[in-house]
């Protein structure tokens, strides 16, 4: 198996493990100019040929993620459901002041 082969298989693994709209955490990103701060939530918007995982991080960054080079994790779904409830209850109030 040549490199591209092997890096056109790392990118389909990626792609089914990480489909749009997987929540994910970063833990830390190796870049010294720009980086996405630790801790950072995001969602996926896809992952490139090239195995980059694109994301829309919650903060508005757009920087993607380089699997082995950064780290990261998938959410849990108690964290997931979580997020979902704060997000109910930000928008309660806004709802009641129409």
């Amino acid at each position: 198996m040549n490199d591209w082969e092997r890096q056109h298989r790392q990118a389909q693994r990626y792609k089914e493990a990480y489909p749009p709209g997987t929540r994910l955490m970063l833990l830390s990103m190796n870049d010294p100019h720009h980086p996405v701060e630790s801790g950072t939530r995001g969602t996926v918007d896809h992952v490139d040929d090239m195995g980059t995982i694109h994301m829309k991080w919650d903060n508005g960054r757009g920087l993607g993620l380089v699997p082995g080079e950064d780290e990261f994790r998938r959410l849990t779904q108690e964290e997931i459901d979580e997020e979902l409830r704060e997000q109910a209850q930000e928008q309660a109030p806004q709802e009641q002041s129409m």
